[in-house]
């Protein structure tokens, strides 16, 4: 016997719409890279989204072609965001921080029909459209006035030229649920980057899922700002969870430097910000060098890397802002687990509680989380023991595009690359990546605890911890790390800052002061380069 609930398809399309008759008035305010900021609201967006879709069918592009962007968080990007999916395409959201010649792979393998770009990137799509053999319409993200005429790029026209010719009173079309709706690359630091292929569903559901009160609670009486890009795994679906509670949303267009976020959390009355360590570390310094405190800001998510304890301390005692520390992956759509306290905890002492807190915390409902060994033996949650983390869940990919690389499931689980621990409560702990992790005399030492521990010393901006290889031990930590300006700070010191905390042969040999460390597209620190760089630096015998 089947239940008697009517079956509506769960499509993007629905989300904005939703939005349009529920939270009409509901402002999206955008840093535009023409440097003024636009404003305009949920309606308009969703008229807009529907022109973007009208003005796709009159091109002739058939159900599932993908359309690439090139473009920073702005209302255009979001209007593409909707209209795109909710036509039956599929937006493929490329990070221009990649090398061109890597951005012509990806458009190519993705077979984009069309390519919509900020004029940030006019540069890049001169070297790269000849060679972009399945593009054939180029669409600039401006005003017509505004594409230089000798751009020598065949197709080229304004968006506002494009989408203006079309009609408001655009019809979305209703098909099945599992249809796909995004494309995202891995960041592909070795080998070509693969594809995550999301469906209607899977997006839909994430939203539902990242929007409850124990992942990121959002709400209509939140002002949110995704300073991640809405090109990194679709700004960690904050675009769409936004229009689904109708969160006012505040798009930083190219500016991410920490006096323009600080500016714009503070003009637009921002509740909940979003981002990786690094964008944050850049706020903060802004902030403490020029004495500036919040008047709105109540909480803040970071991902995309482990967040140092010293950062939240900084973030809840200083300017009494909450850190909500999340995990995900692009293969997760991206958030599995956010850090929220229970009810019991809530009554610890605050040193008690920040233990809990510097946790990537429990999974969200939807996704399961598992941590096995070597031999793939499921492992205890008694937050002591670490093992591979394994998850699975309807917002988690199955495969990747085109069959890239094989079969990635596990027993029907996908393998994260992770390793954690996870406590009785459900709580779990990123102790590193599996390539990361040191192995010193056959004990495993874990590069984050290292990075944590340097990052609460007050002279050091940022740090990462590498393998040296060592004839003795195999490998040996070194500490690389960039100074804050002005600071000063002795190898001697540092090291000596690690006595009692961790074990004597965890303590690193050495200590490397660098003017920057490397991160990649995303924002998160390239600890391949720094073993590259570094692997022949003497060590103690």
């Amino acid at each position: 016997m089947l239940g008697l609930m009517q079956d509506e398809q769960l499509l993007i399309s629905s989300l904005i719409e939703f939005a349009a008759r529920n939270h009409a008035d509901a402002q999206i305010v955008s840093r535009r890279v023409e440097g003024d900021l636009h404003c305009y609201t949920y309606h308009d967006a969703a008229v807009r989204a529907r022109r973007v879709a009208a003005a796709l069918d009159r091109l002739g592009l058939g159900f599932s072609d993908r359309v690439g962007t090139l473009a920073w968080n702005g209302y255009r990007h979001c209007e593409l965001y909707f209209g795109i999916a909710g036509s039956g395409r599929v937006v493929h959201t490329i990070n221009p921080r990649l090398p061109p010649e890597q951005i012509a792979w990806i458009a190519n393998h993705a077979e984009d029909r069309v390519l919509c770009f900020d004029m940030t990137f006019l540069p890049i799509v001169k070297a790269i459209w000849s060679k972009c053999v399945t593009v054939r319409h180029w669409i600039a993200l401006c005003e017509a006035n505004a594409v230089p005429a000798d751009t020598g790029i065949a197709g080229l026209r304004s968006y506002e030229e494009w989408i203006t010719a079309e009609s408001g009173g655009y019809a979305w079309p209703r098909f099945e649920e599992r249809s796909a709706a995004a494309l995202c690359y891995t960041s592909g630091t070795t080998g070509h980057p693969k594809g995550v292929l999301y469906s209607h569903r899977s997006t839909v559901l994430h939203a539902w899922g990242s929007a409850l009160p124990d992942t990121l609670g959002l709400s209509a009486r939140d002002c949110v700002l995704p300073v991640v890009p809405m090109f990194h795994v679709n700004a960690w679906g904050i675009p769409y969870a936004s229009a689904m509670t109708g969160a006012k949303l505040v798009l930083p267009g190219a500016a991410l430097d920490g006096k323009s976020v600080y500016e714009l959390i503070e003009s637009e009355s921002v509740t909940l910000a979003a981002g990786v360590p690094t964008v944050w570390l850049g706020l903060l310094n802004h902030m403490a060098q020029h004495g500036r405190r919040f008047s709105t800001l109540q909480r803040t998510v970071i991902g995309g890397s482990a967040c140092p304890p010293a950062m939240i301390s900084t973030f809840k005692d200083t300017y009494g802002v909450t850190v909500l520390h999340a995990w995900g992956m692009t293969e997760t759509s991206p958030l599995g687990s956010a850090c929220t306290l229970k009810l019991k905890q809530t009554r610890l002492p605050p040193e008690e509680q920040m233990a809990v807190l510097v946790k990537q915390g429990r999974a969200m409902f939807g996704v399961e989380m598992k941590i096995v060994d070597a031999g793939g033996e499921e492992l205890a949650w008694d937050g002591k023991t670490s093992g591979d983390l394994h998850v699975k869940g309807p917002w988690i990919t199955k495969s990747y595009f085109k069959g890239e690389g094989g079969d990635p499931l596990v027993d029907g689980w996908f393998p994260t690359g992770d390793v954690a621990t996870i406590d009785a409560d459900g709580f779990m702990q990123i102790t590193d990546r599996s390539k990361d992790v040191i192995k010193s005399g056959g004990e495993w030492i874990s590069s984050i605890d290292i990075e944590n521990i340097a990052m609460a010393h007050p002279a050091v901006a940022m740090a990462a911890c590498i393998g040296v290889p060592h004839p003795k031990w195999d490998e040996r930590p070194v500490l690389v790390v960039v100074k804050k300006p002005g600071a000063e700070v002795a190898r001697e010191e540092l090291l000596a800052h690690y006595h009692g905390q961790v074990a004597n042969w965890q303590i690193p040999d050495d200590v490397i002061f660098v003017e920057s460390i490397p991160l990649g597209a995303t924002g998160k620190m390239q600890k391949g380069k720094l073993r590259e760089q570094f692997k022949h630096h003497p060590l103690p015998v």
